[in-house]
């Protein structure tokens, strides 16, 4: 990304975001997104994490995209966007981060969606063990 979309993000602003669009995007955007969410509220994530974190979910608030939102798919380039994020802080999402993200789909999808969420969960294991 050659644009900073740092300056995109704040706490109001993402939830606002996965509140308002988050059915549309769907659960593993939404799931990447709280992955990435919860893993910058933990304070054992370095700075360089949370920079990486902060343009990534910048990037998912912003209205202007590579790919419109409001277009069918328009969520992939956020998706892309989140998940190479997510693989590059993998070391810093633990179980705690997972299960909270886990709960807020639990909420806002229902039980069944939750096991959408190994889909994600089994991408982030294979690109940890390369």
């Amino acid at each position: 990304m050659s644009k900073d979309y740092s300056t995109n993000f704040s706490e109001e602003s993402f939830w606002d975001k996965v509140k308002k669009y988050g059915k549309k995007a769907g659960v593993s955007v939404v799931y990447v997104a709280l992955l990435l969410f919860y893993t910058l509220q933990k304070k054992e994530t370095p700075i360089w994490a949370k920079a990486v974190i902060i343009g990534a979910l910048g990037y998912f608030i912003s209205p202007i995209d590579l790919i419109p939102d409001m277009v069918p798919g328009g969520y992939t380039d956020d998706l892309g966007s989140m998940f190479g994020a997510l693989v590059t802080i993998a070391m810093y999402i633990d179980e705690s981060v997972k299960e909270k993200a886990r709960e807020r789909i639990r909420i806002w999808f229902g039980e069944s969606a939750v096991s959408e969420t190994n889909t994600v969960d089994d991408k982030l294991k294979k690109k940890e063990n390369n």
